[in-house]
């Protein structure tokens, strides 16, 4: 029997420092986790980027079955047993109910990552891989309404962040914020079908 997978997902803007903390959180587990991010699947050349940049294909028409995609990917990945590392960006309103149903089979921990606007619009300057802009737009989107297991500033040393993140993980209790979201989400479900 396969062990119930672990997930510890790390939310944040564009720029807040997400790889960074997951990567040094990787570095410190006692066992493996994979390091999952949407960004590895850009970077890697598996999404054809370019082609979209050019205009070959318009990301509109893709974006959402790219999304849904990813996250069943995901379902799959903790499914086989493999824990996993998650940094994403929840854009969309009601997204993380809907992760929350698809992941309810596993023990998830949710991380909100939080950087002054200032430091976003730094570093994506410094960066030149993202719409200027993007950043912004997440500061004030992303994290309005969110309950989180964990919240962090990237304004911190990443090492005060690894630690504090690493004695909240062994010391979590359920439920989880993921597991409240599922409950409401199938309680809101079954009263719209009633």
């Amino acid at each position: 029997m396969v062990e119930r997978a672990r997930i510890i997902f790390i939310h944040g803007a564009s720029s807040s420092g997400k790889s960074t903390l997951a990567r040094a959180v990787q570095a410190q587990l006692n066992e493996p986790f994979w390091h999952v991010s949407i960004d590895h699947l850009r970077d890697s050349g598996m999404v054809p980027m370019e082609r979209f940049r050019r205009g070959d294909f318009r990301w509109k028409e893709y974006r959402a079955r790219f999304f849904d995609g990813f996250h069943r990917s995901l379902v799959a990945y903790a499914s086989a047993g493999n824990n996993l590392l998650l940094e994403h960006i929840l854009e969309e309103p009601g997204l993380a109910s809907d992760l929350a149903l698809m992941l309810e089979p596993f023990d998830v921990f949710f991380v909100g990552l939080h950087c002054e606007l200032e430091e976003l619009v730094r570093r994506e300057t410094l960066r030149a891989d993202r719409p200027i802009g993007s950043a912004a737009d997440d500061f004030h989107r992303i994290h309005e309404g969110q309950r989180y297991d964990l919240e962090l500033s990237s304004g911190r040393p990443v090492e005060e962040n690894v630690a504090q993140l690493m004695s909240a993980w062994v010391s979590r209790r359920s439920p989880t914020v993921f597991e409240a979201l599922a409950l409401e989400a199938r309680a809101s479900r079954t009263d719209r079908s009633a």
